[in-house]
């Protein structure tokens, strides 16, 4: 009887091992995320970002192709314009210039009308930073734990829980192996339907740029709207126009 106990005792002994060598805290993934990145030296150096690229959306009429132009510039300074022909669905020229100033947000749509940006979405953008989250994200209140491990398709991944002060909870799954971002999950408030939508953003076709790595491939799912993002060119510490940034001055 003696012996059983003393094998038990040592089984779980190895499980509890087994447990502590693979567990993590939050600083810890934190900083080899962003040493597998390129390092905080070379994240240091990039001032601005232009991202050119397609995009495809997954419709009842088919996928349908137009571009996309990601432009981001220190701290927090953003602007997504994307350009769909949507004439196969009936509705033509879709034109989305979403614009943010580090303060105020603004969103030009052919589609819904333009409209500043306010509330939840308002607050996600605000906890954005170029040219990365990770730099920054305890100096402006939001806490982070890991939440043990879970599967990304056959990849292994930490969970990593991140909460803002106010804005919503995100959900980023870590390669255990390269510690890459390789999913990002967040719920966000969709005003024009009146409710929250979840979205999921896998990461893919890591490369690196001047240093850094980025991923060259972004597919995100939800129960809105399905779409693909190939980049085909990153450009950094580019002359910026501010205004780009800015809601457009009424004529």
């Amino acid at each position: 009887m003696k012996v059983v106990s003393r094998r038990l005792a040592l089984a779980l002994w190895f499980v509890a091992w087994a447990h502590v060598a693979w567990a993590q805290t939050a600083d810890e993934v934190v900083a080899r995320s962003l040493a597998a990145i390129g390092g905080r030296a070379a994240l240091g150096k990039l001032k601005s970002r232009l991202t050119t690229g397609t995009i495809t959306l997954s419709t009842p009429a088919g996928d349908i192709e137009g571009s996309v132009e990601l432009l981001n510039a220190a701290p927090n300074k953003s602007r997504s314009l994307i350009k769909v022909d949507l004439s196969a669905l009936g509705a033509g020229q879709l034109v989305l210039d979403q614009r943010f100033d580090g303060n105020s947000g603004y969103m030009m749509d052919t589609l819904q009308g333009n409209r500043d940006i306010t509330g939840n979405q308002l607050d996600n953008l605000r906890n954005d930073s170029f040219p990365n989250p990770l730099l920054n994200y305890k100096e402006i209140g939001t806490t982070v734990h890991v939440s043990g491990k879970a599967k990304v398709g056959e990849r292994e991944a930490y969970l990593m829980v991140f909460e803002p002060a106010s804005g919503s909870v995100v959900h980023a799954y870590v390669d255990a192996d390269t510690y890459l971002a390789i999913r990002i999950v967040v719920k966000m408030d969709v005003p024009q339907l009146g409710r929250e939508v979840e979205q999921t953003t896998d990461l893919l076709d890591y490369r690196e740029v001047d240093g850094v790595k980025l991923p060259f491939q972004l597919k995100a799912t939800s129960a809105v709207q399905n779409y693909t993002i190939h980049v085909t060119k990153v450009e950094h510490n580019l002359r910026v126009d501010e205004t780009l940034f800015s809601k457009p001055a009424t004529p």
